[in-house]
């Protein structure tokens, strides 16, 4: 699942997407004002997005709205903090070690 996180977030379109979402929910339609291609290629990325858990959608009559999924980001998040983490220590050790050098 976080593979297919960080490949939707991948493009920018997606990542407009998200932080569009992470405002509130929007409509397939809002969702493509700013972006610069047709309704049809905003509801495939939105399929991707849906697919690796990010976002999640509803149709109610004819208007599909789009929520955004925090646990997605959140599970992202961690995995980068993570990371992040590991190198701090390690670049502080090196810091430390390399001080002890005459």
């Amino acid at each position: 699942m976080l593979n297919q996180v960080f490949h939707a977030l991948a493009d920018p379109s997606r990542r407009t997407m998200v932080e569009r979402l992470t405002l509130g929910s929007a409509s397939v339609s809002e969702l493509a004002k700013p972006l610069a291609m047709s309704l049809p290629a905003v509801v495939q990325h939105l399929q991707v997005l849906e697919a690796s858990g990010l976002v999640r959608t509803e149709k109610v009559g004819r208007v599909r709205t789009c929520h955004i999924v925090p646990t997605a980001l959140r599970q992202a998040e961690q995995w980068i903090t993570e990371r992040r983490t590991t190198w701090e220590s390690r670049l502080d050790r090196l810091d430390d070690y390399l001080k002890e050098q005459p």
